[in-house]
């Protein structure tokens, strides 16, 4: 598998109409992206040439101890492939949004790993 950049940092949050006042009103980000899907929320806001997401999901709990990153890979498929041959166990997803494809795992000491492919057009 071959990483080429971070495509994301996502922050849990409980409450996304409260999490989306900070983030659009507090903040001034515009949203670039809003999707509900087999039950998760995910709002994201493109910064510069990378995005910020909030979402909520299977399994995310907000919490101070850090957030989630989510890797770009060449080849979702693939990645999702050697992930499940390695024994790694997909947390949640794979799941399609409007813009991207993304499964999550947990590395060893139970932080979240995002593995994310964009749709072409998506950057």
């Amino acid at each position: 598998m071959k990483i080429n950049e971070i495509a994301f940092t996502c922050y849990p949050v409980t409450d996304m109409k409260r999490s989306r006042a900070f983030y659009e009103g507090v903040l001034g980000l515009t949203v670039t992206m809003d999707s509900e899907t087999e039950g998760a929320h995910w709002v994201e806001f493109d910064i510069g040439s990378g995005t910020l997401a909030i979402g909520r999901a299977p399994g995310m709990v907000p919490s101070e101890n850090g957030g989630s990153v989510g890797l770009e890979v060449d080849d979702f498929d693939a990645a999702i492939a050697e992930l499940k041959d390695a024994g790694v166990e997909i947390h949640f997803g794979p799941i399609e949004t409007p813009v991207c494809f993304m499964a999550f795992v947990r590395d060893p000491d139970g932080n979240s790993v995002g593995i994310h492919k964009r749709k072409p057009g998506h950057s």
